[in-house]
């Protein structure tokens, strides 16, 4: 899932699908899903739209193709699910899957200072980009951008309290 909001406010809201089309002439729309736990969608009774996250009832959900199909209460044609092509559909932080011991969000991780365990500042962590086996985490620095792989012999560990992700760099990565 991806904050609207960033690391560490006290409101943040987690981004679950994008509206990519109208489906039908019922005011349906055809969504990607952004979140990792798409089960929970259609359990949900609301939806925050766009960026002013204005609430909306959410009638019903279905998984469709490669996404999901959302019926909101109030877009009921083809037009006013039109308008909602490209909006951002989210939940509240609060309403998050917990995650088991030593998992996170990306939110959690975005704007994370890194530390090499020699005690090197590395800079923050921008972007995460997904690979297929393994997140890789941006991390840009005053004068350089570093790729670090999400995997054990890199990532030593992520205290989100203190704001700091210590990573041991294999050879390549420096």
């Amino acid at each position: 899932m991806r904050p609207l909001s960033g690391p560490h406010t006290a409101e943040a809201f987690l981004a679950v699908a994008r509206v990519t089309a109208p489906h039908g002439v019922r005011g349906e729309v055809r969504c990607d899903i952004l979140t990792d736990f798409p089960e929970r969608l259609p359990r949900r009774k609301d939806l925050l739209v766009g960026e002013r996250r204005v609430p909306h009832v959410l009638e019903r959900a279905r998984f469709g193709g490669h996404g999901i199909i959302v019926k909101m209460a109030g877009v009921d044609s083809r037009q006013q699910a039109e308008s909602l092509r490209g909006e951002t559909l989210y939940i509240p932080e609060g309403d998050a899957a917990p995650l088991p011991e030593g998992s996170y969000y990306w939110h959690e991780i975005i704007g994370l200072k890194v530390r090499s365990t020699q005690r090197e500042e590395l800079g923050e962590v921008v972007e995460i980009l997904q690979t297929g086996s393994n997140d890789v985490y941006v991390v840009r620095g005053d004068t350089r951008e570093i790729l670090v792989p999400a995997i054990q012999d890199v990532i030593r560990e992520i205290d989100v309290e203190a704001g700091i992700v210590t990573v041991e760099l294999l050879e390549g990565l420096r």
